[in-house]
């Protein structure tokens, strides 16, 4: 890679970047290209990106989109979203399923720096969808109530 290709993939990491709502660096050492591009799979149906950046130009992009610099060593796949939830399962859930391979070491969210056990704090939320499941039903639940009290006195009168 060029120096040219090298300051345009920064630039577009950079923008990135700024977009995002929540990033996970995960140590990927040993993982079968297999097991990798599944991950990617499932990424892309979430809208959620997976990339493997070299550690310096990671930094550079970080720090050109004024975020908290992260402890980058070794090899890295960054994967960054707009939902930390949707991400936190994705990145969680694969890490279960390949604990020997796969492991988060650390992230942004909301433009800080956190360990894996916030990540994995996060994963544990209900998604947007399980949150608008819940409210619904509460929001049905009188509706319920007052069809099944008058089934029931309907009934009653019937049986008097």
């Amino acid at each position: 890679m060029n120096k040219e290709q090298k300051q345009s993939l920064v630039a577009t990491l950079r923008s990135a970047f700024n977009g995002m709502e929540a990033l996970v660096v995960c140590d990927y050492k040993g993982l079968s290209v297999k097991n990798l591009e599944k991950l990617r799979n499932s990424a892309r149906a979430q809208d959620i990106q997976v990339q493997v950046i070299k550690n310096t130009l990671a930094s550079l992009a970080l720090k050109g989109a004024q975020l908290p610099t992260l402890e980058l060593k070794e090899t890295n796949l960054f994967v960054w979203g707009g939902d930390q939830i949707a991400l936190s399962k994705l990145v969680m859930g694969f890490a279960k399923d390949h604990k020997d391979h796969f492991r988060v070491k650390s992230g942004l969210y909301e433009k800080q720096a956190v360990d894996s056990a916030h990540i994995e704090a996060i994963s544990k939320l209900p998604s947007k969808q399980e949150l608008i499941g819940m409210l619904l039903s509460v929001w049905s639940a009188p509706a319920r109530y007052f069809v099944t009290g008058l089934d029931n006195l309907k009934k009653s009168k019937e049986e008097a």
